[in-house]
């Protein structure tokens, strides 16, 4: 079925469920490429600032304007280093909120970290001005909000002609899904989970995060198994329902009957840049210390000696990084830790960005060159060294960061760094 096509001639009708930032952009990212629109694409656009920034270490003022078609000045803090300017949004003129009928409808399944809600709030309102309709749900607002959520999401989900998703391993998406009874599913990015997902579903296994545990499933796993399994069942192609991912990351093994398209920013590059380019480096900070992957201790000498070798001055916090760490590694690194209000691509798409960017494996090491391409920025990624890891991170933690550098492109690889 043709994406705008839905029944009796209509646009079809279209619900995507995102619970982080970076789910929503390439929500955004998939619209783009299938070409939905609620209001006239060809309207011009009125910039106007966002009226608030999140609180946090790196927030600046706005950018001053200089004369007509110059580049804008960039803002620096008091030792002279670029810092990141507020978001400015993008108004369709003469948009208005699209109704019911709308292509599109987003559904942010609110999570509770104040910082990604902030991000989620920041992207909401660019899905909105693309035309889009944005329904915020409390998801996790207590005992009783699934239940709400669920119940007053039970209408649209029946009626939806297509389902995308950003996280097939969330148990609330995969507990929705068992009441759709739309044809089409669209996996989007969700980082490199979407890698581990595929190669999954391609073997016909349960769906598990990379980086839990192995071993026996808990007690909550096996009273959720025959939610899972039916998740499972719904993301497997048949003659009654077609599945698509779309991904920037590298796909290896491709479930038979599953589309893969390829995520290329255009979007992003699209709506924002080119960036301002300084002479530096930044580094890219990962959550996976947080995850319990990799150990703090050795994560923070990491980030100090790869800093001191490259000559980085700005660390840009991955939104899942708890504050008392970032707190640490400012005091013991000397670098500028930097709470983004947006998605990294975005981030560095307005710029400034320095001229390198560091980075752990992560998602971004498969993103940035997409959405930096031309800019000659360089994105370096350094590996992690198999003494870092914690005892408690899974037994495939290491063989899948190694995949995640092995299968970027377009990025410089750094050896792992020598600690003492």
């Amino acid at each position: 079925m043709s994406p705008r096509a839905g029944h009796a001639g209509h646009p079809a009708r279209t619900l995507a469920f995102v619970e982080s930032p970076v789910q929503l952009l390439n929500v955004l990212e998939w619209a783009h490429l299938h070409g939905l629109h609620a209001t006239d694409p060809t309207a011009p656009p009125s910039p106007r600032p966002e009226p608030t920034v999140p609180p946090g270490a790196g927030a600046a003022p706005a950018v001053p304007a200089g004369p007509a078609g110059a580049a804008p000045a960039v803002p620096s803090d008091h030792a002279g280093a670029p810092v990141v300017p507020p978001q400015v949004r993008r108004v369709v003129v003469g948009g208005g909120l699209p109704g019911e009928d709308a292509e599109l409808t987003v559904v942010v399944l609110a999570p509770t970290d104040p910082m990604t809600r902030g991000q989620l709030r920041r992207m909401a309102d660019l899905a909105r001005d693309e035309g889009y309709r944005v329904r915020w749900e409390e998801a996790r607002g207590g005992t009783t909000a699934p239940f709400h959520t669920i119940g007053g999401l039970a209408g649209p989900l029946r009626r939806a002609d297509r389902i995308v998703m950003g996280d097939p391993f969330s148990r609330y998406v995969q507990l929705l899904l068992t009441i759709t009874r739309a044809r089409d599913l669209v996996v989007v990015d969700d980082g490199t989970a979407t890698m581990e997902f595929v190669a999954q579903l391609a073997r016909g296994e349960r769906l598990v995060r990379w980086h839990r545990k192995g071993g026996r499933p808990g007690p909550r796993d096996l009273l959720f198994a025959p939610v899972s399994a039916s998740a499972r069942r719904r993301l497997t192609p048949s003659g009654r329902r077609r599945v698509e991912v779309f991904s920037s990351m590298p796909v290896t093994e491709t479930p038979e009957g599953v589309t893969v398209t390829a995520n290329d920013f255009a979007w992003t590059r699209a709506r924002f840049g080119p960036p301002r380019i300084t002479r530096g480096a930044d580094m890219v900070g990962t959550s996976l210390v947080e995850t319990g992957v990799v150990d703090g201790d050795r994560y923070l000498e990491a980030v100090r000696d790869l800093a001191k070798a490259h000559g980085a001055t700005r660390y840009f916090a991955h939104r899942r990084e708890n504050a008392a760490k970032l707190h640490r590694l400012a005091a013991e690194t000397g670098l500028e830790i930097v709470r983004p209000d947006l998605p990294l691509e975005l981030i560095a798409r307005r710029g400034p960005i320095g001229r390198t960017i560091l980075s752990f494996p992560s998602t971004v090491v498969h993103t940035l060159p997409l959405a930096l391409a031309g800019t000659g920025v360089r994105v370096a990624v350094c590996d992690i060294d198999p003494g870092w890891l914690t005892q408690n991170a899974s037994p495939r933690a290491q063989g899948f960061l190694s995949g995640v550098t092995d299968t970027a492109r377009d990025v410089h690889r750094l050896a792992a760094v020598a600690l003492a």
